[in-house]
C-alpha cells in the first residue's frame, strides 16, 4: 500500500512552493479517504488552499486530478482552481483552492436537504455531454487498473464492506468478471460520488472536490456510491428517496451493487 504522508515540514515542499507556503498554518485534513496526504492552508484573511501529496508511480491519482479539475472548471461545473502542481523528492504535489461550504456528509442541512444538493448536482454532471469528456472510464479500462492494483497490493482488504471482509481480492475481483453487467448507460461521472465529495453553502450546491477519478462511465458507478452513501449517513429509506428524487426510471440492483463491488478496489 502506498505510505499515506501526515506530517509535513516546509523543507519537504518543492523548492519553488516554499516562500509562497511560508506564511501558511498547515492543518491535516482528516475527512475521507484519499491515498493521498492532504493538509488545509491558512494564512490570516488570505484565500484557504489545500496542497496534495503522494508518492508518484502507476496508481497515483494527482496528476488525473489536475487535468480533470481543469476539465471540469471549463465544463462550467463549480470544482477547486489549480494553482500549481509539480513533482519533486519522488512525490507528486497538488495546490488547489477551498471551496465554499461544507461536505454533505458535516453540513447543517436536513437528510431531505441533502439528497436533494446530491441529486441535483449528479444530474447537472450527468447532463453534460460525453463527447466533450477526453476520459474514459468505461468498465473494461475500470476493470484493467482494479486487477493492477490487486496485483500490485495496493487493495485494502481491511477496508472491504463489513459483508465482505472474509473475502479476499482476489476473490472479489472474480465477481467482478464473471457479473459484468450488460450494456452501459453513458455519462460523464464524478467517480467518487459520496456525500465527502460534494459541498453544500447555504443549503445549495457549491462544488465537487476529490475528481481524480472523473470520466465517462456507466451512470450507476455515481448511483452506486451516492446511494451507498446516503443509507450509511441516514439509512435505507434516504437512499431510495434519493434516487426516486434524482429519477431512475427502472432502478437496475443489480447494477447498483456491481459498482459497489468494483469500488472495493479503489
Amino acid at each position: 500500500m502506498s505510505e499515506l504522508v501526515s506530517v509535513l515540514h516546509p523543507g519537504d515542499l518543492p523548492p519553488a512552493w516554499r516562500t509562497r507556503l511560508s506564511p501558511y498554518h498547515f492543518e491535516r485534513d482528516e475527512v475521507g479517504q484519499s491515498s493521498a496526504g492532504v493538509f488545509k492552508l491558512a494564512n490570516g484573511g488570505e484565500p484557504g488552499l489545500f496542497l496534495k501529496c503522494d508518492p508518484t508511480g502507476p496508481f497515483s491519482e494527482l496528476p488525473d486530478e489536475a487535468t480533470r479539475l481543469r476539465w471540469l472548471a471549463g465544463a462550467g461545473i463549480a470544482c477547486p482552481n489549480v494553482i500549481a502542481q509539480d513533482v519533486h523528492d519522488g512525490r507528486n504535489w497538488l495546490l488547489i483552492s477551498a471551496m465554499p461550504g461544507r461536505d454533505l456528509s458535516a453540513a447543517a442541512i436536513t437528510p431531505q436537504q441533502c439528497i436533494g444538493i446530491l441529486a441535483t448536482a449528479l444530474q447537472l454532471l450527468h447532463a453534460i455531454d460525453i463527447r466533450t469528456c477526453p476520459f474514459d472510464h468505461s468498465l473494461s479500462n475500470r476493470l484493467a487498473l482494479a486487477k493492477a492494483r490487486m496485483e500490485a497490493g495496493e487493495v485494502d482488504e481491511d477496508d472491504f464492506d463489513e459483508a465482505r471482509l472474509d473475502q479476499s481480492a482476489e476473490d472479489l475481483f472474480q465477481l467482478l468478471e464473471t457479473q459484468k453487467p450488460d450494456g452501459a448507460d453513458l455519462v460523464v461521472t464524478h467517480g467518487d460520488a459520496c456525500l465527502p465529495n460534494l459541498l453544500a453553502q447555504d443549503g445549495r450546491f457549491s462544488g465537487f472536490i476529490d475528481c481524480a477519478r472523473l470520466g465517462v462511465a456507466d451512470r450507476y458507478q455515481d448511483l452506486a456510491l451516492a446511494y451507498r452513501s446516503v443509507c450509511d449517513d441516514f439509512g435505507e429509506a434516504w437512499g431510495q428517496a434519493f434516487l426516486d428524487l434524482y429519477g431512475v426510471p427502472q432502478l437496475d440492483r443489480a447494477k447498483l451493487a456491481y459498482y459497489q463491488l468494483l469500488d472495493e478496489f479503489f
